[in-house]
């Protein structure tokens, strides 16, 4: 089968690049990024640069079409922020495309309509409100001791506030009724991450991992998969109730007391696909809506070990925690370094220098300048 893979710029696309290419199908990538992570992989068998799709939508779908047409694309697999744009324009595609249309997209990305989303299935999230203006946010401060602020759009918790105090929030937090933000009320406890594929609310891989090591205060970058029964209840009750097809990932909180909240979702690849790559049935986790769900069969602990050390050391050292740091480093294979496929990881300071660029052009931090020209908050 011919393949087409985009955001090849992530490491879980590079990872599913290999577990496509080991399980014997040909492999293309579409990226806007040059120099990204994937490009150098032996596992890819052709690379093309396509227009970027935040700034460029209809070049960057038209080059779309033309990459699937001339390369007999049998499946497109969006993997990062791109598809949102992928699913704006799918009548645009000649091929299937693994994503639901945008609107069932926004329904879980928009955190507004997400919250709403869970709890008019009867499942746990936090208590939300919409913030448009100074009278809501004033009013969220009065209904809780402590919260936490985001933008409805948003990835990585880059803009996340969390337990920010009211007289500099007020002086800080910029509102736009076009982009508004949502109050949340603070819970604390332990953080966990989900990442599945579903077809027709049926999952057919999905793991869990706790949500330690960050880069920045969102992304996880050391992942080990655990048993988390209500955690997963949580995720196959909410694909079954949406009766969802495609990837998806969630992040929760579990108080002391062991209830679930469900933070946020994100219906794309994330570092959960390199718990599931091994496995030799994830490619099949694709293809066939009938699936028995699988779990990781590697336990082992696994990291993105440029990441640890820019990003984790640093909090590690200031947190106390320099010790943990050290075992979890030491005792977890990176994602990147594969003895077969070596160029990637020899290379990854191309696109690493390619990102710090464009952070550098827009003033923007690297993980902001990581999906600048992919991202979709909500355009029309």
């Amino acid at each position: 089968m011919n393949i087409l893979l985009t955001g090849g710029r992530a490491p879980a696309t590079l990872d599913l690049a290999r577990a496509f290419h080991h399980a014997g199908h040909n492999v293309f990538m579409a990226e806007s990024l040059r120099g990204h992570l994937s490009q150098p992989s032996n596992a890819i068998k052709a690379n093309f640069w396509v227009p970027a799709p935040r700034q460029e939508k209809e070049a960057f779908l038209l080059a779309l079409k033309k990459i699937v047409e001339e390369n007999h694309i049998d499946l497109l697999i969006p993997t990062c922020e791109e598809v949102f744009h992928v699913a704006g324009g799918l009548e645009q595609i000649p091929c299937k495309v693994f994503a639901e249309p945008l609107r069932r997209l926004d329904r879980v990305h928009n955190k507004w309509n997400f919250v709403i989303n869970a709890v008019s299935h009867d499942q746990y999230a936090p208590e939300t409100m919409l913030i448009k203006t100074q009278d809501d946010l004033l009013h969220a401060f009065a209904q809780w001791r402590g919260l936490v602020i985001k933008p409805v759009y948003s990835r990585f918790a880059a803009r996340t506030l969390i337990l920010p105090q009211l007289k500099k929030t007020l002086s800080t937090l910029k509102l736009d009724s076009e982009q508004p933000w949502i109050a949340q009320e603070y819970i604390e406890g332990k953080e966990y991450c989900t990442y599945s594929v579903c077809h027709n609310g049926h999952l057919t891989a999905h793991t869990t991992y706790a949500s330690h090591f960050t880069a920045g205060q969102g992304a996880t970058v050391a992942f080990q998969h655990i048993e988390h029964p209500a955690i997963f209840k949580w995720v196959r009750d909410f694909v079954e109730k949406n009766n969802f097809t495609g990837q998806i990932a969630f992040d929760f909180i579990q108080t002391s007391e062991g209830q679930v909240y469900a933070l946020e979702c994100n219906p794309r690849a994330t570092s959960g696909v390199h718990l599931l790559a091994s496995h030799p049935q994830f490619t099949e986790a694709f293809f066939k809506p009938d699936l028995a769900c699988i779990t990781p069969i590697d336990r082992h602990s696994h990291m993105l070990s440029t990441a640890m050390i820019l990003y984790a050391l640093p909090t590690a050292i200031l947190n106390r925690e320099f010790t943990l740091w050290v075992k979890t480093f030491l005792t977890s294979d990176d994602v990147i370094l594969n003895s077969k496929d070596s160029l990637p990881f020899l290379l990854q300071w191309r696109s690493i220098y390619a990102t710090w660029l464009v952070a550098r052009r827009e003033k923007i931090s690297l993980l902001e300048a990581s999906t600048y020209d992919i991202e979709w908050n909500g355009e029309k």
